[in-house]
Protein backbone atom coordinates (compact mmCIF):
# COMPACT_ATOMS: atom_id res chain seq x y z
CA UNK A 1 0.00 0.00 0.00
CA UNK A 2 1.34 3.33 -1.08
CA UNK A 3 1.84 6.54 0.99
CA UNK A 4 -0.79 8.97 0.12
CA UNK A 5 0.92 12.06 -1.87
CA UNK A 6 1.67 15.32 0.21
CA UNK A 7 -1.26 17.83 -0.87
CA UNK A 8 -0.02 21.11 -1.89
CA UNK A 9 -0.70 23.61 0.42
CA UNK A 10 -3.18 26.05 -0.26
CA UNK A 11 -2.30 29.79 -1.33
CA UNK A 12 -2.83 31.84 1.65
CA UNK A 13 -5.16 35.66 0.35
CA UNK A 14 -2.20 37.68 0.78
CA UNK A 15 -0.01 35.36 -2.29
CA UNK A 16 -3.05 35.34 -3.97
CA UNK A 17 -3.48 39.59 -4.01
CA UNK A 18 0.18 39.58 -4.58
CA UNK A 19 0.51 36.91 -7.88
CA UNK A 20 -3.34 39.28 -8.91
CA UNK A 21 -1.38 42.81 -8.55
CA UNK A 22 1.79 41.49 -10.30
CA UNK A 23 -0.67 40.19 -13.17
CA UNK A 24 -1.83 43.63 -13.21
CA UNK A 25 0.65 45.63 -13.30
CA UNK A 26 2.06 43.23 -16.11
CA UNK A 27 -1.08 43.93 -18.30
CA UNK A 28 -1.00 47.76 -17.72
CA UNK A 29 2.47 48.28 -18.36
CA UNK A 30 1.55 45.74 -21.55
CA UNK A 31 -1.55 47.68 -22.62
CA UNK A 32 0.59 51.06 -22.35
CA UNK A 33 3.07 49.77 -24.84
CA UNK A 34 1.05 48.86 -26.79
CA UNK A 35 -1.16 52.18 -27.03
CA UNK A 36 2.18 54.47 -27.14
CA UNK A 37 2.60 55.77 -30.68
CA UNK A 38 6.47 54.36 -32.02
CA UNK A 39 6.47 55.65 -35.40
CA UNK A 40 8.31 59.04 -34.41
CA UNK A 41 10.83 58.08 -37.07
CA UNK A 42 14.32 58.35 -35.79
CA UNK A 43 16.32 58.44 -38.30
CA UNK A 44 13.72 60.90 -40.11
CA UNK A 45 14.55 63.22 -36.91
CA UNK A 46 18.50 62.97 -37.89
CA UNK A 47 18.12 64.04 -41.29
CA UNK A 48 15.97 66.86 -40.17
CA UNK A 49 18.36 68.01 -37.68
CA UNK A 50 21.26 67.96 -40.33
CA UNK A 51 19.36 70.06 -43.11
CA UNK A 52 18.66 72.18 -40.01
CA UNK A 53 22.40 73.13 -39.03
CA UNK A 54 22.63 73.46 -42.90
CA UNK A 55 20.28 76.05 -42.91
CA UNK A 56 21.50 77.95 -40.33
CA UNK A 57 25.09 78.30 -41.69
CA UNK A 58 23.31 79.76 -44.90
CA UNK A 59 20.82 81.73 -42.99
CA UNK A 60 23.10 83.73 -40.87
CA UNK A 61 25.27 84.68 -43.78
CA UNK A 62 21.93 86.83 -45.52
CA UNK A 63 22.58 90.08 -45.54
CA UNK A 64 18.21 90.57 -45.57
CA UNK A 65 15.84 89.47 -43.18
CA UNK A 66 13.32 88.51 -46.08
CA UNK A 67 16.40 86.08 -47.89
CA UNK A 68 16.96 84.90 -44.27
CA UNK A 69 13.31 84.46 -43.94
CA UNK A 70 13.63 82.43 -46.86
CA UNK A 71 16.34 80.39 -46.16
CA UNK A 72 14.23 78.95 -43.19
CA UNK A 73 11.27 78.53 -44.53
CA UNK A 74 12.55 76.94 -47.37
CA UNK A 75 14.12 74.61 -44.66
CA UNK A 76 10.89 73.97 -42.93
CA UNK A 77 9.04 72.75 -46.37
CA UNK A 78 12.42 70.60 -46.37
CA UNK A 79 12.12 69.21 -43.06
CA UNK A 80 8.03 68.44 -42.93
CA UNK A 81 8.54 66.36 -46.35
CA UNK A 82 11.83 64.41 -44.92
CA UNK A 83 9.37 64.17 -41.76
CA UNK A 84 6.15 63.22 -43.42
CA UNK A 85 8.36 60.85 -45.50
CA UNK A 86 9.99 58.42 -42.76
CA UNK A 87 7.06 58.46 -40.29
CA UNK A 88 5.24 56.96 -43.42
CA UNK A 89 7.45 54.76 -44.01
CA UNK A 90 7.75 53.65 -40.37
CA UNK A 91 4.65 53.29 -39.94
CA UNK A 92 3.62 51.16 -42.63
CA UNK A 93 6.58 48.66 -41.68
CA UNK A 94 5.71 48.48 -38.10
CA UNK A 95 1.99 48.27 -38.62
CA UNK A 96 1.29 48.08 -42.15
CA UNK A 97 -0.47 51.01 -42.61
CA UNK A 98 0.05 54.58 -42.36
CA UNK A 99 -2.05 55.87 -38.83
CA UNK A 100 -2.63 53.99 -35.81
CA UNK A 101 -5.09 55.20 -33.34
CA UNK A 102 -2.39 56.63 -31.49
CA UNK A 103 -0.58 57.65 -34.51
CA UNK A 104 -3.56 59.97 -35.43
CA UNK A 105 -4.12 61.29 -31.96
CA UNK A 106 -0.47 62.40 -32.02
CA UNK A 107 -0.59 63.90 -35.47
CA UNK A 108 -4.10 65.82 -34.08
CA UNK A 109 -1.98 66.89 -31.25
CA UNK A 110 0.85 67.98 -32.39
CA UNK A 111 -1.07 70.13 -35.33
CA UNK A 112 -2.42 73.22 -33.51
CA UNK A 113 0.82 74.59 -32.19
CA UNK A 114 1.43 74.54 -35.59
CA UNK A 115 -0.74 75.80 -37.26
CA UNK A 116 -0.86 78.47 -34.34
CA UNK A 117 3.06 79.16 -35.09
CA UNK A 118 2.30 79.94 -38.78
CA UNK A 119 -0.59 82.53 -37.48
CA UNK A 120 1.82 84.20 -35.41
CA UNK A 121 4.56 84.19 -38.11
CA UNK A 122 2.49 85.98 -40.43
CA UNK A 123 1.57 88.42 -37.98
CA UNK A 124 5.34 88.96 -36.73
CA UNK A 125 6.94 89.75 -40.05
CA UNK A 126 4.31 91.86 -41.13
CA UNK A 127 5.32 93.66 -37.92
CA UNK A 128 8.53 93.54 -39.17
CA UNK A 129 9.27 91.80 -35.55
CA UNK A 130 12.28 89.12 -37.12
CA UNK A 131 14.20 88.70 -34.05
CA UNK A 132 10.80 87.03 -32.23
CA UNK A 133 10.49 84.57 -35.15
CA UNK A 134 13.12 81.44 -33.74
CA UNK A 135 11.62 81.85 -29.91
CA UNK A 136 7.90 81.96 -31.45
CA UNK A 137 9.25 78.90 -33.97
CA UNK A 138 11.38 76.86 -31.19
CA UNK A 139 8.53 76.91 -28.57
CA UNK A 140 5.20 76.29 -30.75
CA UNK A 141 7.30 73.46 -32.22
CA UNK A 142 8.67 71.71 -29.08
CA UNK A 143 5.04 72.45 -27.73
CA UNK A 144 3.74 70.12 -30.65
CA UNK A 145 5.89 67.48 -29.81
CA UNK A 146 5.22 67.94 -26.07
CA UNK A 147 1.16 67.14 -26.87
CA UNK A 148 1.61 64.77 -29.89
CA UNK A 149 4.97 62.91 -27.37
CA UNK A 150 1.35 62.31 -24.67
CA UNK A 151 1.07 59.70 -26.90
CA UNK A 152 4.52 58.01 -28.02
CA UNK A 153 7.13 57.12 -25.94
CA UNK A 154 8.96 58.68 -23.16
CA UNK A 155 11.88 60.27 -25.17
CA UNK A 156 9.15 62.00 -27.48
CA UNK A 157 8.06 64.81 -24.77
CA UNK A 158 12.02 65.25 -23.19
CA UNK A 159 12.61 66.39 -27.05
CA UNK A 160 9.97 68.81 -27.33
CA UNK A 161 10.51 70.26 -23.84
CA UNK A 162 14.03 70.61 -24.46
CA UNK A 163 13.16 72.80 -27.91
CA UNK A 164 10.52 74.86 -26.11
CA UNK A 165 13.65 75.83 -23.13
CA UNK A 166 15.84 76.88 -26.11
CA UNK A 167 12.69 78.54 -27.63
CA UNK A 168 12.53 80.85 -24.65
CA UNK A 169 16.60 81.67 -24.14
CA UNK A 170 16.03 82.80 -27.87
CA UNK A 171 13.14 85.05 -26.97
CA UNK A 172 15.30 86.22 -23.84
CA UNK A 173 18.72 86.37 -25.70
CA UNK A 174 20.03 89.17 -28.46
CA UNK A 175 18.43 88.95 -31.68
CA UNK A 176 22.10 88.18 -32.82
CA UNK A 177 21.80 84.25 -31.21
CA UNK A 178 18.56 83.58 -33.23
CA UNK A 179 20.29 81.26 -35.74
CA UNK A 180 22.83 79.97 -33.07
CA UNK A 181 19.56 78.81 -31.01
CA UNK A 182 18.03 77.08 -33.96
CA UNK A 183 21.19 75.53 -35.04
CA UNK A 184 20.71 74.17 -31.39
CA UNK A 185 17.35 73.61 -31.25
CA UNK A 186 15.97 72.09 -34.51
CA UNK A 187 19.79 70.79 -35.44
CA UNK A 188 21.42 69.27 -32.56
CA UNK A 189 18.53 68.40 -29.98
CA UNK A 190 16.89 67.14 -33.38
CA UNK A 191 19.59 64.74 -33.96
CA UNK A 192 20.26 63.85 -30.83
CA UNK A 193 17.31 62.66 -29.86
CA UNK A 194 16.55 61.27 -33.28
CA UNK A 195 19.46 59.07 -32.74
CA UNK A 196 18.45 58.10 -29.35
CA UNK A 197 14.58 57.02 -30.80
CA UNK A 198 16.50 55.26 -33.70
CA UNK A 199 18.39 53.27 -31.93
CA UNK A 200 15.87 52.71 -28.94
CA UNK A 201 12.40 52.16 -30.91
CA UNK A 202 12.96 50.84 -34.30
CA UNK A 203 14.78 53.54 -36.16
Amino acid sequence: MTAPRPRRAAETPAALDDRARENLSFIRATMERAASFTGVPGWGGVAMGLTALVAALVAHGQSTPRAWLTVWLVEGLVAFLIGAWALGRKARRDHGRVLTRSGRQFVLSFAPPILVGAVLSVALVAAQQWNLLPGVWLLLYGTGIVTGGAFSVRVVPLMGFAMMLIGLIALLAPAAWGDACMAVGFGAVQLGFGLVIARRHGG
